[in-house]
């Protein structure tokens, strides 16, 4: 049986532990004083509630990071000193060059998650024969831009048909964004990089999905890809894809 440890306990962290694989154990959820005692209330004694990924005295198969970008800053490195293997689902942390760089160096294993969006396999092979052009564009409803700087930027309330918000780098979006904006970050992770990356934001009232729209240029050739994903129905800034790659990280340590 592989043990692993949460970093989060909201609404992505739930759906993670509602699908977990056989052969998958919690052993630790990383969360907030405030959540201790919900913690202890699922779980009873299996699952120990921490509120720092140091507090731990064994060394968990895996630790799966499901709470935000503050959070890979916060623990990231210290994680991968011990030499463990951490999985990243906010990827938008990496949008700061020098994190970046400390977590590379720190030791361990880290891996970044796809996340909500598809094709990253394939992007990054295209990088292999040259990338000349990435863009990617999310479309996603009122609902899931509420709370995030788009409100600054659009009136959510007024619109009445798709528009574009926000143009420009991975960077810019990942770090203006950090709740909507990490599949820009594995996007621009997996091919050109965080500032050669073009990025579109768009609201749309008429729609319920989140839709990434992912087109590639280079000497390989080109491609366009389409991915229409439903939110998670208690967190309307999460995709349920997202989740679901947290999952699949679960199910291969359990295959290793």
């Amino acid at each position: 049986m592989k043990k692993i440890m949460l970093i989060g306990f909201g609404a992505m962290a739930q759906a993670v532990i509602e699908r977990l694989p056989d052969g998958v154990s919690i052993g630790w959820i990383v969360a907030r004083e405030a959540h201790h005692e919900a913690i202890r209330a699922q779980f009873g004694g299996a699952v120990a509630a921490l509120a720092s990924p140091v507090d731990c005295a064994e060394a968990p198969d895996l630790v799966l990071e499901c709470a935000s970008q503050q959070a890979v800053a916060q623990y990231g490195e210290e994680i991968l000193h011990r030499g463990w293997h951490l999985a990243v689902i906010s990827t938008g942390a990496l949008a700061d060059s020098a994190l970046e760089q400390r977590l590379l160096n720190a030791g361990g294993k880290l891996t970044l998650l796809s996340g909500a969006v598809a094709g990253i396999d394939g992007l990054s092979a295209a990088r292999e024969g040259g990338l000349e052009r990435v863009t990617y564009r999310s479309r996603k409803s009122p609902a899931s831009w509420r709370g995030s700087y788009a409100e600054q930027l659009i009136d959510l309330n007024a619109v009445s048909q798709a528009q574009v918000f926000f143009e420009g780098s991975a960077r810019e979006a990942a770090r203006l964004f950090p709740a909507n904006a990490n599949v820009a970050a594995t996007v621009a992770l997996g091919g050109v990089g965080m500032d050669d990356t073009r990025v579109q934001l768009m609201v749309d009232p008429a729609t319920t999905r989140n839709t990434h729209t992912l087109h590639v240029e280079g000497l390989f050739g080109e491609f366009h890809l389409e991915l229409s994903g439903l939110p998670l129905a208690s967190n309307p800034k999460t995709s349920t894809l997202a989740a679901l790659s947290a999952v699949r990280a679960c199910r291969e340590l359990a295959l290793s």
